[in-house]
Order: structure tokens, then C-alpha cells, then sequence
């Protein structure tokens, strides 16, 4: 390890596991979308039939409908989170203009995924499932976190910071068992497909999406040795907007 990579590993080793998980600061009583993607968001999605793509219990979406989208629609693979928004939608007196469901295939204005991407078991046929749906002149609008090199990159696997990363999977396999009995035989099958910044590039790159823009947000507390070279183990969340490539 160079001097470099030891000062960041150094660092993290200094800092609490509070201090390297921004999300829960950042988000409590907040709109977790309006944290990430700025009080614009809102502007851009009103009037707009929006795909929330892995919605799970539905809190973006029907979020989307409460700021003024036309139409919002919630696709994910758990009944169980399709019941609580369809729920959540009905408190907020907002159903009439949200649909919840395991698939969907009629075209939307815009596509938003929220802290999906590293999940996906497939996500380059994510990308494509999102362009076969999206209109002309339309757009995704990506964000997800912590990517897999992060200190917190193992999400559940994470007991200590980078333990995901130094402890062999199948022990950390075993160790969540004991509390998450799904029998998940991998980190892939319980969820976690350890995606990384430059994989998420590449994947892009060859899809038939492009960046109109891209972001790589820094884990604020590592902000100074955030760069090109460290930021696999420097950011806290990825957000982008995704075009469809010029012909």
C-alpha cells in the first residue's frame, strides 16, 4: 500500500462509522431526493409521467406525486413493498395518480432510481429495460450508494469499515445469516452486486445510454483526499443523469 492509500485508510480507521454513512444525518426529516438532487428535482418531474424504478415501499414516489408529477408509476420485484405504497399512496390521498407494480411497459417522460443500481442482479439489462420505456427526449435520473469500495460498501456486510472487502464472503455470508434467514448462498443472491464507480462507467459506456451529466460525491469527512485516483474509496453516492446515445 502507498504512503497515499495508507493516510485514507488512516483516516477512516480515525473516524466513526456515523461519520462515514452520510445518509442518516443527511435525510432525517429531509426529502431524500431533494437532499441528493437539489430542490430543482421538482421542477424538472412536474407535469411528467415518472418511472420510479425499484421504489420500494414508495416513499420517492409518491413523493413525486405530491410535488406535482402527472402521473408517477413504481415498479419493483417485492409484493410486500408494493402493498405499503399502494398504502403510503392512499394516506397521502395521492393514488389516483400513482400505480404500483411488478412490471411495467407503457412509455414515461422520465425514469428515476433511487439506491437501486448496486443492487440489481442484471443492472446492465436494467439499462436497457429503461430505454425500451423511455419517450423520446426523455431522461434517467440515477443516484445510488454507498458503491462497493466504499468503507460502508457492504451495506449489512459492513460490521467494521472495509470488512467487506479484507473478510472472505463466505464467512460474511454466514455471519448475517444468523439474523437474515432468507438463505442467501452469496452477496450477489442477497442483494448486493459490488458495484463500483468504474464499473457503473463502463456499463454505461456500453449501453445505449450516455451521460449528460455525472457526479461522484465525496464522503464529506474524506473531502480532501477525494480525486480521480482515490474515489472508488472516497465516495459516498453517485448521481447522474443518463440520455439516450446520439444515432
Amino acid at each position: 500500500m502507498t504512503s497515499f492509500g495508507a493516510s485514507i485508510f488512516g483516516a477512516v480507521a480515525n473516524l466513526r462509522i456515523s461519520e462515514l454513512s452520510d445518509e442518516a444525518p443527511a435525510y432525517s426529516g429531509r426529502s431524500k431526493l431533494e437532499v441528493l438532487l437539489g430542490a430543482g428535482i421538482w421542477d424538472e418531474l412536474a407535469g411528467r409521467t415518472v418511472l420510479d424504478f425499484g421504489c420500494g415501499p414508495g416513499v420517492e414516489a409518491v413523493e413525486i406525486a405530491e410535488r406535482g408529477a402527472a402521473r408517477v408509476v413504481g415498479v419493483d420485484i417485492r409484493e410486500e413493498w408494493l402493498h405499503q405504497a399502494r398504502a403510503r399512496a392512499d394516506e397521502a390521498r395521492v393514488s389516483e395518480r400513482c400505480t404500483f407494480a411488478n412490471e411495467w411497459s407503457e412509455p414515461v417522460d422520465t425514469i428515476v432510481c433511487v439506491d437501486g443500481f448496486e443492487h440489481f442482479s442484471d443492472p446492465a439489462s436494467v439499462l436497457r429495460r429503461m430505454h425500451a420505456l423511455l419517450r423520446r427526449g426523455g431522461r434517467v435520473i440515477v443516484t445510488f450508494g454507498p458503491p462497493w469500495m466504499h468503507p460502508l460498501g457492504g451495506h449489512l456486510y459492513s460490521v467494521f469499515p472495509f470488512a467487506h472487502l479484507l473478510v472472505p464472503d463466505a464467512v460474511l455470508v454466514r455471519w448475517r445469516s444468523r439474523f437474515k434467514p432468507d438463505g442467501a448462498p452469496t452477496m450477489l443472491r442477497s442483494g448486493l452486486n459490488k458495484m463500483t464507480v468504474r464499473r457503473f462507467e463502463q456499463m454505461v459506456a456500453a449501453s445505449p445510454f450516455q451521460f449528460e451529466g455525472f457526479d461522484a460525491v465525496p464522503i464529506r469527512r474524506l473531502r480532501r483526499f477525494a480525486n480521480r485516483m482515490t474515489r472508488e474509496f472516497t465516495t459516498s453516492v453517485v448521481r447522474c443523469r443518463l440520455v439516450p446515445r446520439e444515432a
